[in-house]
């Protein structure tokens, strides 16, 4: 039985599906395994390296270990020359959404409605600005 990644070589498809940082991007769940790729996420392919964004310094340092096997399973997955070099950075920290505390300066208050933002919103609703 004939790897995927080999097969889409041989096809011929559409320039968006066929472009090497999107196939990369798809392989990596599989070359990883689930376990790794629970805790990475391939960004980018430049001039032949991925990017892989880790979740935190450990990961990184751990996967860099790693990164000849895992490279050959790229190799696998995706034939040569494609990906020659992984580049293992950690993910940038998310900040969850925030509520506003305050109202804008300005803003008066609306009648009922505690939440600023709501009553903002209320307000530009009815075609009053404030």
């Amino acid at each position: 039985m004939e790897r995927a990644g080999r097969l889409f070589a041989k096809m011929d498809f559409p320039n968006q599906l066929e472009e090497a940082e999107t196939r990369a991007r798809a392989a990596w769940p599989i070359a990883v395994g689930k376990k790794i790729a629970r805790h990475t996420r391939a960004t980018t392919l430049v001039r032949g390296t991925l990017v892989v964004e880790v979740g935190d310094l450990i990961w990184q340092r751990q996967l860099s270990a790693l990164r000849h096997f895992l490279l050959g399973n790229l190799t696998r997955e995706l034939g040569r020359g494609v990906v020659n070099e992984i580049d293992f950075r950690p993910m940038p920290k998310r900040r969850p959404p925030q509520a506003a505390l305050t109202v804008r300066p300005g803003a008066t208050p609306v009648e009922g409605i505690e939440d600023p933002v709501m009553g903002l919103l209320y307000k530009r609703s009815r075609g009053s600005r404030g």
